[in-house]
């Protein structure tokens, strides 16, 4: 049986469309990982300040008054995510975000809470 034709597409033809344009289950669960990593308000509020300049462990601490161990640990949780990445300076490593598609993210995900 023939489907019903909607907006001059049939259901067949729409349903085909959908099924070739499915995203991969590997690209799902990356995207499933990235939304995770960015679903914590502390990691949220890394990325923010991390937006806003390159910083240390030592400044983030201090900005979120935290120890450094716990910010040490959301560090490396982002950096596995690759959501920021790190330089070395001598003793002191700096963490900025990975690249400006983290930073796009999150000033969406700001646009879209700030709707009412």
């Amino acid at each position: 049986m023939l489907s019903k034709e909607e907006n001059g597409q049939s259901v067949n033809n729409r349903s085909v469309n959908v099924v070739n344009n499915l995203l991969s289950e590997e690209q799902i669960a990356d995207m499933a990982t990235l939304f995770k990593m960015m679903s914590d308000p502390t990691r949220l509020r890394i990325i923010n300040m991390l937006l806003i300049s390159e910083l240390c462990v030592h400044d983030l601490a201090e900005f979120m008054q935290m120890s450094q161990s716990a910010i040490s640990h959301q560090l490396a949780a982002l950096r596995n995510s690759r959501l920021i990445k790190f330089r070395r300076e001598g003793k002191q490593i700096f963490y900025s975000l990975d690249d400006e598609h983290i930073g796009q993210l999150f000033k969406q995900c700001l646009e879209h809470a700030k709707e009412k």
